[in-house]
């Protein structure tokens, strides 16, 4: 994750019956971010490891609904998903990095995918 950059959210909001999370920021940017790249990019320890060579690529995620959004302090929220990982506290900052970065971080899972021989419709993580 990136140092702070002071983002604030206006507005979150689950659609699409959870497969979006819709977030407004005050500064006036705002992102349509799937469940599906909110699982595979959890911060969570079981995702993102204590380093970096040991992150975890998640495959098979590709169906996967938000069901649950609970705030964390003013500073964050945590994300509960239908597989029930609820493990990831979400930052204001990390969500509006999500964001700003997507195309780059979903290249990067894409080919992480691809490396490890795993598929977003199929179960599976190494």
């Amino acid at each position: 994750m990136s140092v702070s950059t002071g983002q604030w959210p206006s507005e979150l909001r689950l659609k699409d019956s959870g497969r979006l999370l819709h977030v407004n920021f005050e500064s006036g940017s705002a992102f349509d971010l799937t469940a599906e790249y909110l699982r595979v990019m959890s911060p969570s320890a079981e995702v993102q490891g204590h380093s970096e060579v040991e992150r975890v690529t998640v495959g098979g995620k590709e169906n996967i609904t938000v069901i649950g959004v609970e705030p964390v302090g003013t500073y964050a929220v945590r994300l509960t998903f239908d597989d029930l990982h609820s493990t990831g506290i979400f930052t204001w900052d990390y969500l509006y990095e999500l964001g700003t970065q997507h195309d780059q971080k979903w290249a990067f899972y894409l080919d992480e995918l691809a490396a490890k021989g795993l598929s977003r419709d199929k179960p599976g993580q190494r």
